[in-house]
């Protein structure tokens, strides 16, 4: 607590109802001083008010201040209505009939406990939207679900089975304004189609590579083309149904660790330090909540493909949504990133027929990335209590589900948003570059001396690593050149890449 302030809001609630809730995105203070301000620390923001905004004490002032000025939590209210008596949300409705935060309160309270209060349904009052457009990602009008009961128009993502949230943050809005997309289809309309399907063909491996790289596997062949091959059908297929994510699953793991269902142990991920320590990182939802949120993770998702909500926001809630709930032993995390790239192909974020090396990115940005990832589960493993045996086996010992329900993905959205960029900035304009200049560099030289094609590639790409010279000691490798030759041929592979130095 801060010297002179007290909390309110969420803060406040959590507090008083000893909640074991993550922290709201924001924190709202009452001051004595007329002076009102905002600030952000730690990431958190802080907003400070003039005694004018004073809640009083009441359960219904804290509610309202929260609803009002801090925006939906859902997590928290879940946590909240399970303590407090269905007679109080009553109290709060009848005080109020008709106002706007009562009815809010009144419908999420029906919402995520499934009770319905002793209240009769509504006749008058106008419709009103659950979550303000201008601050959060909504569905589209055609989807939205209409309470009669209520007069409350529901136009959340999911289900209380599962029902993440995403703001709209200034970072988001201004990722928006870049149009990436268009820039993308600008960067490879200025390349032939030969370089084009050249690149693309090369893109798929080192995605593929990356992707596995990420979690420290280097598969075989076989692994490699299977893992290829999903992405390059990404498209054709849908892989929201519980049946189609067990067949990815097994295309993707070693065979004798895919499943035929959702896991029914508990998951966890960990590092062992010494003989007898396990340093535990993420502890996945309980085995017996799974199914039930799975099933909301896949109505969410159709729900948010079908709303056409900005593609990589949705693939921000898919691809982390699903890695966070973990649902198979193995091949989580190769799957929640061929999710992302299910989503951007399928939002036509992508361009037809190419594939944005995204996991390339993640991989040379790992800590960036693992931060990403670990801004739930730092979190997450504050709030869960566990037993873990010699054996490895783990028991989950308190109540968790409300944690992976209903996640606030702001974060995980804009960290996708700066992957992409980085990707179509660098990965694919780097890729496309090196292939034309590889590509020009070859029909060059091969006017100047007749090589085989492994002596010609070598050369060509020793050239280009070192930005358009090859060193005395590289040199030696291509001794059956003349002096002429070697020249002739370390000049045409300069020029093209000054072609894109300029």
């Amino acid at each position: 607590m801060k010297p002179g302030l007290s909390t309110i809001g969420y803060s406040e609630l959590i507090r008083r109802y000893n909640l074991d809730a993550f922290p709201h995105w924001k924190v709202s203070y009452l001051s004595p001083k007329q002076v009102k301000k905002s600030y952000i620390e730690e990431g958190t923001i802080v907003d400070v008010y003039t005694p004018r905004y004073d809640p009083g004490t009441s359960l219904e002032g804290h509610l309202t201040f929260a609803l009002k000025h801090e925006g939906i939590n859902l997590e928290i209210l879940a946590g909240l209505f399970r303590i407090v008596s269905p007679e109080e949300i009553t109290g709060i409705v009848k005080s109020q009939p008709t106002g706007k935060y009562a009815r809010m309160i009144w419908f999420l309270y029906e919402w995520l406990t499934g009770e319905q209060l002793p209240l009769d349904n509504l006749s008058q009052g106008n419709y009103f939207h659950l979550l303000d457009g201008n601050k959060y990602y909504t569905l589209s009008s055609e989807l939205e679900q209409r309470s009669k009961r209520h007069r409350v128009i529901n136009n959340l993502f999911g289900t209380p089975a599962y029902s993440p949230l995403v703001r709209r943050t200034e970072s988001l809005i201004n990722f928006r304004k870049m149009k990436l997309d268009k820039k993308a289809h600008e960067i490879i309309k200025q390349y032939a189609e030969e370089i084009l399907y050249r690149a693309t063909q090369y893109l798929y491996i080192k995605e593929t590579k990356s992707s596995f790289e990420i979690e420290k596997e280097y598969p075989d062949k076989r692994r490699t083309a299977r893992f290829v091959e999903l992405l390059r059908t990404a498209s054709t297929s849908d892989p929201f149904s519980r049946e189609e994510l067990v067949l990815l699953q097994k295309v993707i793991v070693d065979k004798r660790f895919a499943m035929d269902d959702y896991r029914d142990f508990q998951n966890y991920v960990g590092q062992t330090i010494s003989p007898t320590r396990e340093m535990v990182h993420f502890v996945a939802p309980k085995p017996e909540d799974l199914h039930a949120m799975m099933e909301g993770w896949i109505t969410c998702s159709k729900r948010m493909m079908q709303s056409q909500i900005d593609p990589v926001v949705t693939a921000a809630v898919v691809g982390f949504g699903f890695v966070f709930l973990h649902p198979f032993e193995d091949g989580n995390g190769r799957l929640h990133r061929y999710l992302v790239h299910y989503v951007l192909s399928e939002g036509k974020f992508t361009p037809p027929g190419m594939i944005f090396p995204v996991s390339a990115t993640m991989l040379k940005q790992l800590p960036k990335y693992t931060d990403t990832l670990e801004k739930f589960s730092r979190e997450l493993m504050k709030h869960v209590e566990y037993r873990l045996r010699e054996n490895g086996v783990m028991t989950v010992l308190n109540e968790t589900a409300p944690y992976y329900r209903y996640i606030d993905m702001t974060y995980q959205a804009e960290r996708l948003y700066e992957f992409v960029n980085d990707t179509i900035e660098h990965e694919l304009r780097t890729e496309l570059e090196f292939m034309d200049i590889f590509e020009r560099s070859r029909k060059k030289i091969s006017e100047i001396v007749d090589l085989p094609d492994r002596k010609l590639d070598l050369f060509i790409r020793l050239c280009i690593e070192g930005k358009g010279s090859i060193s005395k000691r590289k040199r030696k490798m291509f001794d059956y050149l003349t002096d002429e030759e070697f020249d002739e041929m370390e000049r045409s592979v300069t020029q093209e890449i000054k072609r894109y130095r300029k």
